[in-house]
């Protein structure tokens, strides 16, 4: 009992607190208290009290918003001054209610929406400053009240509600835009993570050739230590853009497949044929590269002899395909959905939505992929 107290605490005090100020209210006269009680005042009496309680419970929030707080009772300071005037000089349309009033929805407005009145406050100053002025000259140069008061069955009061719905279309619109850019970066984030998890195996296995060869003083560590280098340049460089040229992944591909001819002593059947494809279609780059490394891993690399992997990249009038082939020892586990793969699938989703399709066939000791490509993807 005493920890439930103790959490909520505010709302006692909220109940301690209501009773003597529903009865300094009714003792000024600014609300009529009934003499019999009833549950009608019961529900009132809480009511108020939890909205009594609600800064004492919220306190170390409102500290941390102190300067929103402030400004909210301001506004409300402002709101009560304004129908407080009114109610004192009782004149129709009074100037300075109208003022205040003003001063008070912009206030609010602007606690709202700090950075759409920040963009927009000139487009609100050119609308509402010359429609102020107008009010103003008509209400105190056109004539007595008499004569405002004919004026103003003539003139159509409602032009100063009209850019409010404008305006908040206009907000509306801006959320929108807002939400899809948000959407927009969390894509380009999320393909920027995946592009970076993938596989670095291969690089560190090349350096270790590298060294290798280079302790031989082999004729073919400068031309390892170019491809490499030509490799991760594009990783690097040409991997974090949008889109890039088939000619570049067929270069990058190439140069992939021949630095793993010079680490292997063994023969392997290496087919890449890619003359019916138009090199200058643009693709989202390092999609290709995963499927070619899944067939060097798990397929060329459990074998001993008669490896093979068979590639064909050519387009028609509507897709671009990549079809890859390669043959696994059967008595090795073969993991059909890998880390790189789940990479590409999600990648693909993201970029190409349901514009490609990923078509995985395995028979017997055959592993076969076809990526699929909509042109106007």
């Amino acid at each position: 009992m005493v920890k439930i107290l103790k959490k909520y605490k505010a709302f006692v005090i909220g109940l301690i607190l209501i009773a003597p100020i529903f009865y300094i209210l009714d003792f000024f006269g600014l609300i009529i208290l009934p003499k019999e009680w009833s549950y009608e005042i019961l529900l009132y009496a809480i009511f108020w009290s939890f909205i009594i309680a609600l800064p004492f419970y919220k306190w170390n929030f409102l500290k941390r918003k102190k300067s929103t707080v402030l400004k909210v009772i301001l506004l409300i300071s402002l709101f009560f001054l304004a129908l407080a005037i009114d109610s004192f000089m009782n004149l129709p349309d009074n100037p300075i209610t109208f003022i205040l009033l003003l001063l008070f929805w912009l206030g609010f407005a602007f606690i709202l929406t700090p950075n759409f009145i920040k963009k927009y406050w000139k487009s609100i100053t050119l609308i509402y400053v010359p429609l102020f002025l107008y009010f103003i000259y008509l209400r105190l140069f056109s004539g007595d009240l008499d004569a405002y008061l004919k004026i103003k069955e003539d003139f159509p009061f409602y032009l100063f509600f009209l850019p409010i719905p404008i305006f908040f279309f206009i907000w509306i619109f801006e959320q929108w835009k807002w939400i899809k850019n948000l959407k927009a970066e969390k894509t380009k984030t999320e393909i920027s993570l995946l592009r970076s998890q993938i596989n670095p195996h291969f690089f560190f296995n090349t350096l270790n050739n590298l060294h290798a060869l280079a302790v031989k003083n082999s004729k073919q560590a400068p031309e390892v230590i170019l491809k490499l280098s030509d490799m991760m340049r594009y990783t690097i460089y040409q991997g974090e853009k949008e889109t890039v040229k088939i000619l570049d992944e067929i270069e990058y591909l190439t140069n992939y497949i021949e630095l793993h001819k010079i680490r292997y002593k063994k023969s392997v059947d290496i087919l890449f044929n890619y003359s019916n494809v138009d090199v200058y279609l643009n693709v989202a780059p390092l999609l290709y590269i995963i499927l070619l490394e899944n067939a060097f891993k798990h397929g060329v690399e459990t074998l001993s002899e008669n490896a093979f992997i068979h590639i064909e990249l050519y387009d028609d009038s509507d897709f671009i395909y990549f079809k890859i082939k390669n043959n696994f020892d059967k008595n090795e586990t073969l993991k059909a959905n890998g880390i790189g793969l789940e990479n590409l699938k999600k990648r693909l989703s993201i970029l190409y939505n349901q514009k490609y399709d990923l078509v995985i066939n395995q028979d017997d000791s055959v592993y076969k992929a076809i990526l699929r490509i909509a042109k106007n993807a």
